[in-house]
């Protein structure tokens, strides 16, 4: 069983930047691609960044630009960069493990992260 374990969130002043962080209790990037989410009260889960098996990374399209996923093999740590954050950022983000093949998907706890003046 793979254990995620976010953290980094806290409360920022527009403009400002956080890292989260989310390690995992073995090495399995080479067999998963991690993802970054978040969720506001109300809405639904909403995908952040993507950084796959093969370091290939994707955005979300109003995050782009301003965060960076990076991971950390000897670690076994994903990392999210988020920069010039905005009140609308604010949000629980989490991390997801996505097998490449068949296999279980594995969540995080998640951290607050609040941009507030």
């Amino acid at each position: 069983q793979v254990q995620l374990v976010e953290s980094g969130g806290g409360l920022v002043q527009p403009g400002g930047s956080l890292r989260l962080s989310c390690a995992a209790s073995e090495s399995i990037f080479s067999n998963y691609h991690m993802y970054w989410y978040r969720q506001t009260p109300g809405k639904p889960r909403e995908w952040v960044a993507v950084i796959a098996t093969t370091g290939g990374t994707n955005y979300k399209d109003d995050v782009r630009g301003r965060f960076t996923i990076s991971r950390e093999n000897a670690k076994n740590t994903v990392y999210l960069q988020m920069n010039s954050l905005k009140p609308e950022d604010t949000a629980v983000y989490s991390c997801r493990a996505e097998p490449t093949g068949l296999g279980v998907n594995y969540w995080g706890q998640g951290t607050q992260v609040t941009v507030s003046s």
